[in-house]
Formats: structure tokens, sequence, C-alpha cells
């Protein structure tokens, strides 16, 4: 047996059957797990409500990925700020979490803390409304549709938050959360303090094909949004959303768990039709399968390892570049690898 209380308790139990160098490891590691400790202690006496070794998977859309080191679910604000400023302090690594509906998590989890952005708060001062990063765009487009509301009816069926949704500038149908976007309220992360709150109007935010300022610079962080749609004929609205879904139902393979489409469409070619070219529609590995349905989508057919999906997306583009010349790019976000 190893005792870990005490180093004479250490040395009495092993040191008939252990060597210096042995000895002095063990010391190291009760060292680590001491201050371990103490920085969990510290850790919970500033977010009380934090846990540690949390899942992912059942946090993201896809199913899949090991657990958190620690997690810690913001309802508000407020909250947010106070947790990065937490992990800031104590030299954490952190990620903002919102439905983990464009995201893999790695099958041994992320070494830091997941911020859980949980608020679905949005209101309505017609023609504009403002969202907390955490509401579901799914709410915010039916919302919309009930105030006879045009500008958000390309949105119905995707999966996500707000604050996702313009850090990737999600778009479908030929639009896209930056053509409504007035004003974005950012947690800046700086040297000089530890959050800066700023304002990002429109042409701050460099909105362009799946991407953002947000998602070039890990270090702002948004909060809040500011939308800016206009009055519409509900009846029309609300054919376009019926529209819209009966697309993506037909569509895409909504009857497993995934995380949309994984690469981007590169210049003039749909990323899905070159998959399917390389006669790669169906390839299966492990429990991960290029879907069926829409080439541009990994589904998990249950139980489907982050490592199989990996296997996958490197598969695809090695063999779209072999074929086409050409490079894909992931929009799909990574973490923990």
């Amino acid at each position: 047996m190893i005792a870990l209380t005490k180093d004479f308790e250490l040395e009495s139990t092993a040191g008939a059957h252990c060597s210096r160098s042995d000895l002095e490891q063990w010391r190291s590691d009760l060292h680590y797990d001491k201050s371990k400790y103490k920085m969990i202690k510290e850790i919970q006496k500033e977010l009380p409500r934090i846990k540690s070794n949390i899942s992912l998977a059942k946090y993201t859309t896809f199913k899949i990925g090991g657990p958190a080191q620690y997690f810690f679910i913001a309802k508000e604000k407020k909250d947010v700020i106070e947790a990065i400023k937490m992990a800031k302090k104590n030299g954490l690594p952190f990620f903002v979490l919102g439905e983990g509906s464009n995201l893999l998590v790695s099958d041994k989890g992320f070494n830091g803390l997941v911020i859980k952005f949980q608020v679905s708060n949005f209101k309505f001062q017609d023609p504009e409304v403002v969202a907390e990063a955490g509401t579901i765009l799914e709410e915010l487009v039916k919302g919309s549709m009930k105030r006879g509301l045009t500008g958000l009816e390309w949105a119905a069926g995707i999966p996500g938050t707000v604050g996702g949704a313009i850090r990737g500038n999600a778009a479908a149908f030929g639009n896209s959360i930056g053509d409504v976007i007035k004003e974005v309220e950012v947690a800046e992360i700086t040297r000089v303090q530890p959050v800066r709150i700023r304002i990002f109007k429109n042409k701050d935010c460099k909105f362009s094909y799946r991407d953002s300022i947000f998602k070039k610079n890990p270090n702002l962080i948004i909060l809040a949004v500011e939308l800016q749609i206009e009055k519409g004929d509900k009846k029309k609205i609300k054919k376009e959303i019926t529209k819209n879904l009966d697309y993506r139902k037909k569509n895409h393979p909504l009857n497993f768990p995934s995380a949309g489409s994984v690469f981007k469409n590169p210049p003039q070619f749909s990323a899905g039709f070159l998959i399917e070219k390389c006669g790669l529609k169906g390839k299966t590995i492990g429990q991960a399968q290029i879907s069926k349905k829409h080439s541009n989508f990994i589904v998990n057919l249950g139980g489907a390892k982050a490592k199989d999906v990996k296997k996958l997306i490197n598969l695809a583009k090695k063999k779209v570049k072999e074929k086409f010349g050409v490079e894909l790019e992931e929009e799909l976000e990574q973490l923990g690898f």
C-alpha cells in the first residue's frame, strides 16, 4: 500500500521496495495533489456552482466527447464575466459553450473550465431585438414569426445559440446572421484588465463566409446582440419558415446526432458534392459515418468516438485534395485536441 498523507508514511510502507527516485517522484506527486486541492477549494469559493469532471457529450449535438476538468453554468451575463475572471486569475484555459451544435470534443475532454452560457433571454423593441448570447436561435425565429417580423426565416431549424451563430456567421438560403446585426456586446480579455466590455458595430464584426472577428480572436467573448429586423407579412413569414424546415428534413440527416456541416463550401463547389464524388458517402469508421443523406455531414450512429470522426475528416480532405486539387477547410470547431 502507498499512503499519501505524510512523507514518513510513504517511506515506511514503500521504502523496502522503492528506489530513491521513486520516492522523490511520489513526494512531487503529493505536493502537486495538495496544490491542486487548494486551487479547487479557491475556485469553488469564487464560483460555488462549479462542478468537476463533467462529461461534455451530453452538452453537444454530436453526443461525443470526454469530460471537462471544470464545468460552470452561467445563468446571466455577469456569471460569464466572473467565470472568465476566475479562470484568468488561476491560469485555467477556458471555453465558452453555447448549445454545442458545431463542435467536436476530444475523447479526452478539455483540461480547463467550460462555461456553459445557458441564458435564453431576448426582448423585442420592434423592429429591433435585443438578445443575450445564450438565446436559442430557434426560439428567436419563432418569436419573430409570432410578431410578424421578417429577417430570420432562413435560420429556422438551425440548432445553436445566437452567440454561436454570430461567431460563425451562420447562414442559409443566401442569408446570414451578419445581415441583421446592428451591434454586439463583447467581453474582451486584455493583459491590462481581466475583462473589458466593448460594443462592436456591424462593420467592426468583419463578417465573411462562416467567419467573423469573434472567431478569429478568442479573446472576444460575445455577451449580447442587437438585431435589426423588419415588419413583414405574418402569413408569408410562416410559409417561408415551413418551406425551409421541410428542406432540412428532406436533405439533412436529422435522425442521427451530428454537428451540422463539417466543411465550408469551397469557391464554386459544394463540399458535400466533392466528398460524394470521391465515393465516401456512407463511409463508416467505428460508429461515425459520412452521412448517406448528405456527405458534408458526419453522423453518430451510436457511441461514436471523436477519434473516428477525425479519421473521417482527414480521409475526406485527403481524397478531395487528390481527386480535385481542392483543400477542404473545416467549419466544425474542435475542442481538447
